[in-house]
């Protein structure tokens, strides 16, 4: 059977690519976001994945308001990004990993979720970003990419979500393969970008958060997704991928690196890695 070898989540700002395409990772304000992440890399390099699950949410590039999943996944053969009007270079496409995406998809849907599942399937800064922070020289493994919306209301509730990332794990580790899966939850952490709030960053409530991930990971679905906005700004729900991520690594984990940092284009910026107990 496969193994889930653990989870690495990490933030997604666009910022971050145009960083990156101008060669930016020394400069005084992005030196202290991009030291957080060789440690990852060389945990990765050491462990050698053979597949990644990224959990996501698209930001209109392949889902927007008029058609808006819950849940989506992909499917393909490869996955494509395209220009988002943030300046970010568009990168070769991604290699899909096809016979986990229908093991996920069939465990998944027997299990009661209902995913939209997408055989064609454009990617976004959400997914291209952090493979490209995590393996830069383009190496990454085959992707199943993993939509969770934090759009358009109703989202669904951290209860439901973590649901989804335990349903994940029990998906990977009855895969019939000898592959080593790391599952990669992108987003976050506090921020907001419009409104009353726009700008807001809430450093207590991120760095309880990462702490709970390792000693009460399931701590977040005490929450309404109401009360998540309210303490992580209105984008920063997005942490909701980072609980999935923790979720499909069941009852254990070690942490292997934790990184934070404020701001990032108004954004606080987080990366952790966790082995799987």
């Amino acid at each position: 059977m496969a193994r889930i070898i653990g989870c690495v989540t990490t933030s997604h700002v666009p910022a971050i690519g145009k960083a990156m395409a101008a060669s930016q990772q020394e400069a005084p304000y992005w030196k202290p976001f991009f030291d957080g992440f060789p440690p990852i890399r060389d945990w990765l390099a050491r462990e050698r994945p053979d597949a990644v699950v990224v959990i996501y949410n698209d930001h209109g590039l392949n889902f927007f308001l008029d058609k808006m999943p819950t849940f989506a996944i992909g499917a393909a053969e490869r996955y494509v990004n395209a220009d988002e009007g943030w300046g970010i270079p568009t990168l070769a496409p991604f290699a899909g990993e096809q016979d986990l995406s229908w093991q996920l998809i069939e465990h998944l849907i027997g299990a009661d979720f209902d995913l939209t599942t997408c055989q064609e399937m454009q990617v976004d800064h959400a997914f291209t970003l952090p493979m490209k922070l995590l393996w830069p020289d383009g190496d990454a493994p085959p992707a199943v990419p993993l939509c969770i919306n934090t759009v358009q209301f109703p989202l669904p509730s951290a209860r439901r979500v973590w649901a989804l990332g335990r349903a994940v794990g029990e998906a990977v580790r009855a895969w019939d393969s000898d592959k080593r899966v790391v599952v990669l939850g992108t987003g976050g952490l506090s921020h907001q970008l419009d409104g009353r709030r726009a700008g807001f960053i809430n450093k207590d409530f991120d760095q309880r958060f990462m702490r709970s991930l390792v000693d009460e990971p399931d701590w977040a679905t005490r929450y309404s997704i109401h009360e998540l906005v309210e303490l992580s700004g209105t984008q920063g729900v997005e942490l909701l991928m980072w609980l999935a991520a923790r979720a499909a690594l069941g009852d254990g984990a070690r942490l292997v690196h934790q990184h934070y940092h404020i701001p990032i284009s108004n954004t606080a910026a987080g990366a952790m890695a966790l082995a799987a107990a």
